[in-house]
């Protein structure tokens, strides 16, 4: 439920509201606007009978929201969220955020973060710990990936992303990582989104294997349930009858997404296509789609990686698409000027 207070509301009238919504058993969220203060109402486990409010003084209008996530949602928060990660602002600057799926070795992850900091990329994607389908595959190398990380982090000035799999990984992760990534196998457990919703560090949330949007975006809602609200989404392709990629890349979903939530979203081609020849033509087609980001797969020799090698580029292969989608990001931003100064409309 959403409660719109009247301009003319005096701090004195919000204070009531948030007593009685209090008094009911619930939890309010004052949510201020350029214009009227609006306060959001959670913790009910169905339908609010909003008879006690119905009287208040100062209130304009009560609104009951249905979906299965609030926070999360633009009902309760209309302005976009910037979630900022040293110089990058990933909702106002498109984040290309890219690396290895795992730490291998030391000359692995040096070569990569070398490249990315030669080019400009500000964010290093590396898993230390690995979720695998077949347990004989790679899992990572641990701790120890973890210290290879920060050795390159601290080298090169490099934010890092890597993936807790385990609550009792994430207090040796926060001491590495500057964004947590949450993986699509772990998307809906539970008491994992808790606990980095607790801490306070980005989280990136990638959509499960078979989620709905809704189910989706209902995650992200424990995280910010527990009082983290910089969450950024990742749409990394779904599972479907199709064989011919590794999933099936949901393009659509990104603006969906941007229209229904205040949460930026990313692309992980990659993940999506599973095929290294596709990552360049669907990571562009993201930046045109209305992404705020990008995260992409680069080893210095994918024939030889421990895992996804066959999504990865090689590191000439990303230096080409880098340029692209920085002369692509800048084009796109300059068609957005035009269309919101109506310039496009004229000269039509």
């Amino acid at each position: 439920m959403l409660v719109v207070m009247h301009q003319w509301a005096t701090e004195e009238h919000i204070h009531r509201v948030k007593e009685v919504i209090e008094s009911m058993g619930l939890k309010p969220v004052v949510i201020p606007g350029s214009e009227r203060t609006a306060i959001g109402v959670i913790g009910n486990q169905g339908w609010i009978d909003d008879t006690p409010l119905m009287q208040l003084e100062g209130i304009r209008e009560i609104i009951h929201v249905t979906k299965p996530y609030k926070l999360v949602s633009r009902d309760f928060h209309p302005s976009d969220t910037l979630v900022r990660v040293g110089e990058v602002c990933i909702g106002r600057d498109f984040v290309v955020i890219a690396g290895p799926c795992a730490v291998e070795d030391r000359d692995q992850i040096w070569t990569v973060a070398s490249t990315l900091n030669d080019l400009g990329v500000k964010v290093l994607r590396a898993g230390a710990f690995k979720p695998r389908t077949s347990p004989h595959s790679f899992q990572g190398l641990g701790r120890e990936g973890l210290r290879l990380l920060k050795e390159v982090k601290g080298a090169f000035g490099l934010k890092v992303i890597t993936e807790v799999m385990n609550p009792g990984h994430l207090e040796e992760i926060l001491d590495v990582a500057d964004i947590l990534q949450i993986g699509a196998r772990n998307m809906q457990n539970f008491e994992l989104l808790k606990e980095v919703g607790r801490v306070t560090r980005p989280v990136l949330l990638k959509r499960g294997l078979a989620a709905t949007l809704d189910e989706w975006l209902a995650s992200a809602e424990y995280i910010l349930l527990e009082g983290n609200s910089e969450v950024i989404l990742c749409e990394r392709g779904i599972r479907t009858f199709e064989k011919a990629t590794r999933n099936t890349a949901d393009l659509s979903v990104i603006p969906l997404v941007k229209e229904l939530s205040h949460l930026p979203v990313v692309f992980d081609p990659s993940h999506a296509t599973g095929r290294r020849g596709l990552v360049r033509p669907m990571a562009l087609a993201a930046v045109v789609a209305g992404a705020d980001g990008v995260m992409i797969e680069v080893h210095p020799e994918p024939e030889r990686a421990l895992s996804d090698g066959q999504q990865s580029l090689n590191l000439e292969e990303f230096r080409s698409l880098y340029r692209e989608i920085t002369a692509l990001v800048e084009f796109v931003h300059a068609l957005d000027l035009k269309r919101d100064q109506g310039i496009l409309q004229t000269e039509g």
